[in-house]
């Protein structure tokens, strides 16, 4: 499951940018897919995009179209990244407290919607304070982590390579989705390691470091696909989730020692 804090969601709230129309989704639909069947038994309502479905409870049928246009474009962005079609289906519970319950997790404090399985979870009450731009990069994000897997990843790989996704063709600068990692890199303070699972623990005690382990990690993985492109980037993920990220990288000539050194390099001439 993936965290998208709040403070996250605010640096990405401020920028508003247009996002390119998608396909229509059709009527609604009393046929649940066969994946979400078991969610409610009652007041469930079900669109269709393109390529997507999004199943939603006690959620006004305007906002379930609108998230299946959304979805449509995140799934075609992933998909355009893996070179595989990827067919989004994106739960909205009613409340936070009943996506908690969906995802099997005591809260979900900040979090505008989670990878669960095959499925994206959307926190409606979140996910609302995002702008356009945010709720684009968020869906992305997440389809990502369904679409590729994350087992056998160190996390700034999978969270890196989620946000690489997911901040790809958004449009934002890259000064200001890692707003936080260039404020520290502009005071002289570059991150000495790539950012491990501690950095990304969300409780509440450093939300800025939180969200400059995300802008860290973003950077490790928009470095690699600037250096050695972005089927190399995709068959990375790929080759760590199979045979463990170190074995992965020394086929790209890469320590982690060396990826390191030039990721610092790269954080630095992109925000400084």
């Amino acid at each position: 499951m993936s965290r998208w804090v709040s403070r996250r969601v605010a640096v990405v709230s401020i920028v508003l940018l247009a996002v390119a129309p998608a396909s229509a989704p059709t009527p609604d639909s009393p046929a649940l897919p066969p994946e979400a069947r078991h969610l409610w038994r009652d007041d469930a309502v079900v669109v269709r995009g393109a390529r997507s479905a999004v199943v939603g409870h006690h959620t006004p049928p305007g906002e379930l179209r609108e998230l299946a246009r959304r979805a449509d474009v995140a799934g075609q962005r992933v998909s355009d990244v893996l070179g595989r079609p990827v067919r989004p289906l994106i739960v909205v519970p009613g409340s936070a407290a009943e996506a908690a319950r969906l995802a099997g997790v005591g809260r979900v404090d900040g979090l505008a919607a989670m990878a669960d399985g095959g499925r994206v979870i959307i926190v409606p009450e979140f996910f609302a304070k995002l702008n356009s731009t945010g709720k684009d990069v968020v869906l992305a994000h997440e389809l990502t982590h369904v679409a590729a897997g994350t087992d056998r990843l160190p996390v700034w790989l999978y969270e890196g390579f989620a946000d690489y996704v997911g901040y790809r063709d958004s449009g934002l600068p890259v000064r200001t989705a890692a707003a936080e990692l260039a404020a520290e890199v502009r005071s002289g303070r570059l991150p000495g390691e790539l950012p491990g699972s501690a950095a990304f623990a969300a409780d509440g005690r450093d939300p800025l470091r939180l969200a400059r382990a995300y802008q860290e990690a973003w950077l490790a993985c928009r470095f690699l696909a600037d250096r050695f492109g972005e089927e190399t980037l995709v068959r990375l993920y790929r080759d760590a989730r199979a045979v463990g990220v170190d074995q992965a990288l020394a086929a790209l000539g890469l320590s982690a020692a060396t990826l390191t050194a030039r990721w610092r390099d790269y954080v630095r001439d992109q925000l400084a």
